[in-house]
């Protein structure tokens, strides 16, 4: 009986510890869900913030063109210092983001020889590609040749780091010759 009795006792124990677990897990992402999702939820957003690529090649003013994915985990990890950046920047400079799973941005992934993301592409205010960071990239590098796009001419520079992820190729769209019957 008494066997029983302890039985009972560590069942409902169990349980209780249980659901306690799960309630603070639940009250934790509810809680810090801006800490846990913000990198995502920017990076959904940027489509939504950008400037169409032709009216930015033609305004005149400096171009920061940035192609993403939303799986890539080094453009979630670079997604808040990209969002600093248009909030300081974006009177002076156009800020374009392109997802590059998105086909209509298939002529500059093509253009601008789009192999690794995060590939952030600065241009001057005529046009002329100044800057291309590939992968992950020191805030202050970039802050530094954001800053240097209005100076005399500098000639074509190429930064790359070893931390960038491969464009995957979108087989949800794919084209073979069964498909057109």
């Amino acid at each position: 009986m008494q066997s029983e009795s302890r039985e009972s006792i560590f069942k409902t124990d169990s349980k209780t510890i249980l659901i306690l677990i799960i309630s603070i897990v639940f009250i934790s992402l509810l809680l810090f869900r801006n800490i846990f999702f913000k990198s995502t939820y920017l990076l959904k957003s940027f489509g939504e913030l950008s400037v169409d690529p032709e009216i930015a090649f033609t305004n005149h003013k400096p171009t920061f063109l940035e192609f993403y994915a939303e799986w890539c985990e080094v453009c979630k990890e670079m997604a808040p210092k990209v969002s600093a950046f248009k909030d300081q920047y974006e009177k002076e400079i156009n800020f374009v983001f392109l997802n590059v799973d998105n086909q209509k941005w298939g002529k500059y992934i093509q253009k601008f020889a789009v192999n690794g993301i995060p590939q952030i592409n600065l241009f001057d205010n005529k046009g002329n590609l100044i800057f291309t960071f590939i992968g992950k990239q020191d805030e202050m590098k970039i802050r530094e040749a954001i800053n240097n796009l209005g100076r005399d001419e500098k000639p074509y520079e190429e930064i790359i780091n070893s931390e960038f992820s491969s464009i995957q190729e979108n087989k949800n769209n794919a084209v073979s010759p069964r498909t057109h019957g």
